[in-house]
């Protein structure tokens, strides 16, 4: 499967990076390596195999039990934001309209 320029360009507008030509054609190629993978991974036969979250049994996820606790105090929150304005903590804009 071929991973077309418009669509790296579509895709890297909406993360907003920018490719000189050598990482564009690069990039290309690792995106159609890894679409025609999948596209294999589709033609396996999976009926009846049962689904799981590891493929080694000794892996697993600990998970803590979720409670209610006391939450930070706002001054305290903040203490570890590296900009807040108005008690909020302040972001780089992410959304930019473009003109």
């Amino acid at each position: 499967m071929d991973f077309s320029e418009s669509e790296l360009e579509k895709l890297s507008r909406l993360c907003r990076i920018e490719l000189r030509s050598d990482e564009k054609m690069r990039l290309r190629e690792n995106l159609s390596k890894i679409l025609s993978y999948i596209e294999q991974l589709k033609a396996l036969e999976l009926e009846g195999v049962a689904p799981c979250n590891h493929v080694l049994p000794q892996l697993k996820n600990v998970l803590r039990e979720d409670r209610a606790q006391e939450t930070l105090s706002r001054e305290e929150f903040l203490k570890n934001a590296p900009q807040h304005i108005g008690g909020m903590i302040r972001v780089p804009p992410v959304i930019r309209m473009e003109e």
